[in-house]
């Protein structure tokens, strides 16, 4: 890669809104490519004539494939170009959607699956940049407006696909997406500044570099037990419901896409939670933003009392309320990422998402078995717990590591 041209942060008088709405559209249509099968999971059964067990592994490979990106591509990073990352990726996930459209057999859907969640994380390129070209006073607003991007992405993703999905089939889904995907990297390539480096380590040596910042930064642990935890309950919900929602309702897929709208109201929590975050300190806004996700899907509990109708209003709540603390979490949490090693935010960030995801898909697989076991009961005490044991990690984290210190000395 040649030498890429400094560019240092942008005074926030100065940054062009065009930039950051660019960058917020293009870390939501990178993310949004591993939650498009969600909705469609009935479809792709019937298509590709798989059972409901082999068709969910679809998720989970995209997921775990996101995880596996984040954690061996995202601090190139801190070594390249950001803005040579970002277009590379978007060329390979360009290509990867257009494969999962041309699929037919469900070996290769899942291969292709698991090589856009290898090339998803552009998004997690993204982020990194944004804080870069943010000034520090209002980094947490600014990545906050980016986040809310991404997160929309993640949310409407649903919305989309259903609707897609049900007037003109799953594979233009796949080759919609592709399309958006392309655009942005068009758009991308003339508008992204060339970003400065910040190492010359060898990429070896950056792999371990991520091994001493995860061993020295107590609150980055924290950090990232804290969100994988937390969307562990977020995955087993979104990944079970679309199953729920047909077997136990008879609804289509788009109605399983629409709850993505109900989500997506709680996706204000990410500007918000970022001037929050600047005003009285992240830690605020992640014990808030888990305490909201505990009471959300505790809710759901009340589900057996329902009729049907109120069950499924219920639902839409709960979807509003989860989403909301999830994403508050996830701000402040990057946020207190992003402070801990600013020359090394793209390693730092790749640490908290990979946990991030390998929680979302854990919450995938064990999401399943409990739908299948327990029925969705089964799923809301899952993901009540998982949400509550992250608001433990955050209250109770520094009085467990001054126990394990004092018990050392």
């Amino acid at each position: 890669m040649h030498k890429a041209i400094p560019h240092a942060p942008i005074p926030d008088d100065t940054l062009p809104r065009s930039l950051v709405l660019l960058l917020a559209v293009g870390a939501g249509f990178g993310v949004a490519s591993i939650y498009y099968s969600q909705p469609i999971l009935s479809l792709l059964a019937v298509a590709m004539q798989a059972s409901n067990r082999v068709i969910a592994s679809i998720p989970t490979l995209t997921q775990l494939g996101y995880a596996l990106g984040i954690l061996f591509l995202s601090p190139l990073g801190d070594k390249h170009d950001r803005r040579i990352i970002i277009l590379v990726k978007a060329a390979i996930l360009t290509l990867s959607l257009a494969l999962c459209g041309l699929a037919n057999s469900i070996g290769f859907l899942l291969a292709a699956s698991l090589l856009v969640g290898i090339s998803a994380t552009l998004a997690q390129d993204i982020v990194p940049a944004t804080a870069h070209l943010a000034p520090a006073l209002s980094r947490g607003k600014v990545v906050g407006t980016v986040m809310m991007g991404l997160l929309l992405g993640i949310l409407l993703s649903r919305v989309a696909s259903g609707l897609v999905a049900e007037r003109c089939g799953w594979r233009a889904v796949y080759g919609a997406a592709a399309v958006a995907v392309a655009l942005f990297a068009l758009l991308a390539w003339k508008r992204l500044p060339h970003f400065e480096t910040t190492t010359q380590l060898s990429y070896r040596s950056l792999l371990v570099s991520m091994q001493h910042l995860w061993s020295q930064h107590s609150a980055l642990r924290q950090a990232a037990f804290a969100q994988g935890l937390l969307s562990m309950g977020f995955s087993a919900f979104w990944t079970t419901l679309a199953l729920v929602l047909h077997h136990s309702f008879h609804l289509e897929s788009s109605v399983a896409g629409a709850f993505g709208l109900a989500g997506a109201a709680g996706s204000i929590a990410a500007p918000l939670a970022g001037r929050l975050a600047d005003r009285r300190g992240p830690e605020v806004v992640a014990r808030l933003g888990c305490a909201i996700a505990v009471v959300s899907f505790a809710a759901m509990g009340a589900s057996p009392l329902l009729s049907l109708k109120v069950q499924l209003i219920l639902l839409a709540l709960v979807a509003v309320g989860f989403d909301f603390g999830v994403q508050a979490t996830l701000v402040a949490h990057q946020t207190i990422v992003f402070s801990i090693a600013p020359e090394a935010r793209s390693r730092a960030n790749a640490l908290l998402f990979t946990c991030m995801f390998v929680g979302m898909a854990a919450g995938s697989m064990l999401g399943g078995m409990a739908l299948a076991r327990w029925g969705w009961m089964g799923v809301t005490v899952f993901a009540t717990l998982s949400s509550a044991s992250a608001l433990l990690v955050r209250l109770l984290w520094r009085k467990s590591a001054s126990l394990v210190l004092s018990f050392r000395t």
